[in-house]
Parts: C-alpha cells; sequence; structure tokens
C-alpha cells in the first residue's frame, strides 16, 4: 500500500500568536494517537522565497495509506484539530498525495 502525505495550509484570520500555537499543540496531542498515523509535522513557514501566497502555518499527516486517512477524517481525535483550525482560519488548502 502507498502512504498518503495529508497537507493542510491556513491562514489565520488574526495576528494572535496563542492560535498557531494552539493549533501545533492540539495536532501534537491528538492526531498520533489515531491508527495508521505515522507522523505530525506542523509549524510556520521558515521558505526565504516569500511564496506562502499568505499562509501562515501548515500541518502535514503522514499515513500508512488511504484506508487510514480515510479513517482518520471522522475520527474523534481529528475533530479537536479541525474544530480549532475551522474556527480561526480565513482560508484553508488540503492537498493529499501519494508518497
Amino acid at each position: 500500500m502507498t502512504e498518503i502525505v495529508h497537507v493542510v495550509l491556513v491562514e489565520w484570520d488574526t495576528e494572535d500568536t496563542a492560535v498557531p500555537e494552539r493549533a501545533t499543540a492540539l495536532a501534537h496531542e491528538h492526531l498520533p494517537t489515531i491508527d495508521g498515523v505515522v507522523s505530525v509535522e506542523t509549524g510556520p513557514s521558515v521558505s526565504p522565497e516569500g511564496l506562502e501566497g499568505g499562509f501562515d502555518w501548515m500541518l502535514v499527516v503522514r499515513f500508512r495509506h488511504a484506508a487510514a486517512r480515510d479513517a482518520y477524517l471522522p475520527h474523534p481525535e481529528h475533530r479537536p484539530v479541525a474544530d480549532h483550525i475551522g474556527a480561526h482560519a480565513r482560508r484553508v488548502v488540503v492537498f493529499d498525495v501519494a508518497g
């Protein structure tokens, strides 16, 4: 089976640094507990190119396979992260690739 890389880009609707810090804490607390999650990475861009297009923060979740990603989407441990992002995001892009 092919690994899935789930990329979430967020433009926050606030300058409050506590919002992305909370998203990071929630992601690292809840998402690794979900079966099939291989790794979780979060953070702001550190690219010198400046091509973020207004996006402030990123979440990358690696899954063992597509079935694990599919089970993650409705999983209760995903809700705190998704709800926090949904409550504070101006824009969100989700992009999944087979890795």
